[in-house]
């Protein structure tokens, strides 16, 4: 983000800024819709989306903070979103509040006022309050705040223009009055105004004096680095800040930053007894509250839960299919014209076997990647999915892990990156530690496309269960995994977790497009770039020398198998398959890629049926059940690795994660693949 300055003419840059799950997202889908992108802030892992919005002959840049609870800086969310609104030019921030829940949120709103900023209050999903007996006096709120308050209900689009609207007046208004600041004990606002009269601050950037003082008063760091660098004598600032500090703790007897806190609390009493009031209807059962007396029941709850996942894999494997079937159709016909309209020779084999075969292999389970996404869109947005995290919270805590671990492992179900980042949400460092240890054991979609083609194969009247056993297994081998590291790595006490559990809402058709298409993008991304490139790799090594058979235990890909395949051999697998798990080191949707680069063609045809011919020929029930679980478990991606080594800051840990999985893997195959064959089957 550019400094003002540097601001284009005509361009108004709003923040936003609210708790988890109060609608801030889907304000940002509804008003960028897909002019957005997705990025990391400078430095840190946090994800952040900034979007554009041409409106009334400006153009609104948008960016949307990490959801927070308070600017308290003591999680990586936290210092992100305070660190934007301090060092870098807003000229609107745009608080998103739920409306029913006001008490809770409005915490946030009091620290976001102590900026000065220009705010809009955008209390959302008034309707669903109004349904639960809260009825806001909408002028008597915005007096009480001193900022500009809007009802809307987001996710139809209620009320977003009007937020706009004000924002654009506010950013060029040049006479408005600065929002007003929460008020606090009489005691500590005698001493704030000591400090600023006694330290004569003067400021070098934005950053308001108030906030600084304060702030620096709850022994916020950073607060205390801008007084020091903004007074002539920042030594004796930072030290009379202390002083006062002290003074106020021993007046008060307790710590300043309670009693902060509750000044800041009692604005919000006061404010609530002024400007809302409740009917009959408050005191009624809300749906959420009877579909939770269900979904959270002691005995029903997992059971629930447990259908619910199996139908997704279920809805994956049947729904996807059908379209898969299309694609895999049409990625036959073009290897059968490709192989037909060029010239025999190193273009025709690079082309057909593998450019088409590689990459053609995995594009043709891009509708069940689809369908997995928009069923966990649909779940998340929903708000089912913090109760799962809520149901798997006692039984986390038995195993020794925190019950914020689960949210983790649950984005783990979409990709690893992502879910390895996740855990800084959690406290302390044990628990980030334990988290990302055993969070890339969740099935990624990337490994999808490897059990729907040896399901496909093996497995296809029950494909559903065969699915569900894995990324079930997974979930077993983290909690067994976290329960162990818990005991021997990290025996310190789990911390206390509470879980927010939002009111259940019906997904937007276009926040749910939205997901979907960011992550489907990012799996088309990966099989137009890294799949290409070694499916590219894997043919040329499977061609060299020229002269020798494609794909033969002769070539350079053959050589690398025939090196490995000692180490596999005792797990029922052969070379080729050796070969697949090394290149899917890079992506594991290259293992598909490098399968049908090496098993595609001329066993039974071209496309997903081909090569599940070919594998057919190759595998047995056994031995493939064997492949699936070794995916599951071997070595993360190198991007996954990449982010463990950016969130531990630790080659050690680095490396104890890529030892510990590969040995994990191999002990399981070896395990499955014996007992299996003890068993009698092959």
């Amino acid at each position: 983000m550019t400094d003002i300055a540097a601001k284009k003419k005509n361009e108004i840059v709003i923040a936003l800024a609210g708790n988890p799950n109060s609608g801030k997202t889907t304000v940002f889908n509804e008003l960028t819709g897909s002019h957005q992108h997705v990025g990391n802030w400078p430095g840190v892992t946090v994800e952040h989306k900034e979007g554009t919005l041409r409106k009334l002959g400006y153009t609104f840049k948008i960016v949307d903070l990490p959801g927070t609870y308070s600017l308290a800086a003591r999680s990586q969310e936290e210092i992100v979103a305070r660190d934007f609104l301090i060092y870098n030019h807003v000229d609107v921030i745009v608080n998103v509040v739920d409306a029913g829940n006001l008490e809770r949120n409005l915490y946030l709103t009091t620290q976001l006022l102590e900026l000065g900023v220009p705010m809009v209050v955008a209390l959302n999903m008034v309707d669903m309050a109004e349904c639960r007996g809260h009825k806001i006096d909408l002028e008597k709120f915005s007096a009480f705040l001193g900022a500009v308050v809007v009802p809307t209900v987001a996710h139809k689009g209620e009320g977003l223009d009007h937020i706009i609207e004000k924002a654009a007046e506010l950013a060029q208004c040049h006479v408005c009055d600065p929002p007003r600041s929460a008020r606090h004990n009489p005691e500590v606002e005698l001493e704030i105004g000591k400090l600023h009269d006694k330290l004569a601050i003067n400021p070098v950037s934005k950053v308001p004096v108030r906030w600084m003082l304060i702030k620096a008063l709850e022994g916020d760091q950073v607060a205390k680095d801008q007084i020091a660098k903004c007074s002539a004598d920042g030594h004796a600032a930072v030290l009379e800040v202390e002083n006062t500090r002290r003074h106020l703790e021993a007046h008060f007897g307790d710590d300043l930053e309670a009693i902060i806190a509750d000044g800041r609390y009692g604005f919000i009493g006061g404010l609530m007894r002024e400007a809302v009031t409740h009917t009959d209807k408050h005191d009624r059962v809300t749906w959420t509250d009877k579909i939770d007396n269900i979904v959270l029941n002691r005995v029903l709850g997992l059971p629930i839960f447990l259908v619910l996942m199996w139908l997704t894999f279920k809805l994956t494997f049947d729904i996807g299919g059908i379209f898969a079937n299309a694609i895999d159709h049409w990625v036959g016909a073009l290897s059968i014209w490709a192989a037909s309209a060029l010239p025999p020779g190193p273009l025709s084999s690079m082309v057909v076997h593998g450019v088409i075969a590689g990459v053609g292999g995995v594009i043709v389970f891009v509708p069940n990647i689809v369908v997995i996404f928009v069923i966990i869109s649909i779940l998340e947005g929903s708000g089912y999915m913090a109760r799962a995290a809520f149901l798997m919270d006692r039984s986390m805590h038995v195993l020794g892990l925190h019950g914020k671990s689960f949210i983790p492992m649950l984005m783990g179900f979409g990709c690893n990156v992502p879910a390895v980042m996740a855990a800084r949400t959690l406290e302390t460092h044990e628990d980030r530690i334990l988290t990302i240890l055993i969070s890339p054991l969740m099935s990624c979609t990337a490994r999808l496309p490897i059990y729907i083609l040896f399901t496909g194969a093996f497995f296809s009247q029950n494909g559903a269960w065969v699915i569900f056993s894995i990324y079930a297994l997974g979930v077993i081998l983290a909690v067994v995994s976290g329960k162990l590291f818990r005991k021997t790595l990290f025996p310190k006490s789990v911390s206390p977790f509470v879980m927010e559990l939002p009111p259940y809402r019906l997904p937007t058709v276009k926040g749910t497009i939205i997901h979907v298409w960011e992550r489907t993008s990012l799996f088309l991304s990966k099989a137009g770039t890294v799949v290409l490139a070694a499916s590219v790799i894997i043919w040329a090594m499977g061609s060299l020398p020229w002269g020798v058979e494609f794909g033969s235990a002769n070539s350079l890909a053959g050589h690398l198998g025939r090196t490995l395949e000692p180490l596999v051999k005792p797990l029922g697998l052969d070379w080729r398959a050796a070969v697949a798990l090394i290149f899917g080191l890079g992506a594991k949707e290259v293992v598909v890629g490098t399968l049908g680069v090496l098993y595609g063609f001329g066993h039974g045809g071209f496309g997903e049926k081909g090569l599940q011919s070919a594998i057919a020929s190759a595998f047995t029930p056994l031995t493939a059940y064997t492949f699936m679980i070794l995916s599951l478990i071997y070595i993360p991606c190198i991007a996954t690795i990449a982010t463990i080594k950016r969130e531990t800051n630790s080659w050690k840990w680095t490396f104890f994660s890529i030892a510990y999985s590969l040995a994990l893997a191999y002990v399981m195959g070896f395990a499955i693949y014996r007992i299996g064959l003890f068993m009698g089957f092959k």
